[in-house]
């Protein structure tokens, strides 16, 4: 092995120095805006804790934090239940249909946000694709109020977050050795009793993992709430961007961050405390 030589040897740790433009470009756009945030809900003129004070005392934020985790909460169940059956037909597909499901999951990573969810205002309007379905079918006489409410929230974000769950769910039964699966079999196991006992246990980091992240994108969700839920299905996202847009109050904007953020780091640190978050990523 060659000596190093020159410059390069007074360098104490070489990986340091290789990571130093990407801990610059963090520190410079991820690290100091959320610094320059947290600070600006306590600084305003001045020290003041008058902002974080409004959070826990007016009524109104407190249930908006928590319609909040309850719409995260339930999308993230739905799509445990829904995203669960697909990951495990691409476990047991071969490979070519495999590539082409795994191609229809992929697809609405291609189109925006925006347009997906102004896609399911048009289905859900009072002209629109559901209402004229069921019309034309005799099922109902007047157009059914499909948008601005809850339900209408759930069925866009369900759709928007579900290949969240697929794809860590795939990842996971991917490294699932079928010789155990073929192994309880041969002992006599039934195919039920085989799911049950083996593969569904086996599979269950890919749940964990594809539901705290659900969760956490839920948590954090904007666009999908905003105009599906209209004024009375308001999130903790949607409020901050009122404060700013609206209100031009920058300040209580930064302590419902700081609240949101708080919330997030809270969240996950249980999940590592209670499953072991780096133990479930090495098994991704």
């Amino acid at each position: 092995m060659s000596k190093i030589t020159g410059w390069a040897k007074y360098i104490p740790n070489k990986e340091i120095f290789l990571l130093f433009p990407l801990l610059l470009f963090l520190t410079g756009f991820y690290l100091f805006p959320i610094a320059k945030i947290l600070l600006s809900s306590i600084y305003e003129d001045g020290f003041t804790i008058e902002h974080i004070y409004r959070i826990f005392t007016v009524p109104l934020y407190f249930r908006v934090l928590i319609k909040t985790i309850k719409i995260s909460l339930v999308v993230t169940a739905a799509c445990v239940i829904m995203g669960y059956p697909v990951a495990y037909l691409f476990y047991d597909v071969k490979d070519r249909t495999r590539d082409l499901l795994l191609i229809v999951v992929l697809i609405p990573f291609w189109v925006s946000i925006l347009v997906r969810t102004y896609g399911w205002m048009v289905m859900l309007g009072r002209t629109g694709l559901f209402n004229s379905i069921l019309m034309s079918l005799g099922i109902i006489s007047s157009p059914m109020k499909l948008l601005y409410n809850e339900p209408a929230v759930y069925m866009g974000m369900i759709q928007i977050m579900l290949p969240f769950m697929i794809l860590p769910l795939y990842s996971v039964m991917s490294k699932i050795d079928r010789n155990l699966l073929k192994a309880g079999e041969i002992l006599g196991a039934s195919p039920a009793a085989v799911f049950r006992k083996i593969f569904f246990p086996l599979s269950l980091p890919g749940v964990l993992t594809g539901g705290i992240l659900v969760f956490l994108l839920s948590t954090g969700f904007f666009i999908t709430p905003s105009l599906l839920g209209g004024r009375k299905e308001i999130m903790i996202a949607v409020l901050i961007a009122e404060q700013v847009d609206v209100l031009l109050n920058w300040s209580f904007a930064a302590a419902l961050s700081l609240l949101l953020l708080t919330f997030t780091l809270v969240t996950l640190g249980l999940f590592n405390k209670l499953f072991g978050l780096d133990r479930i990523i090495k098994q991704i």
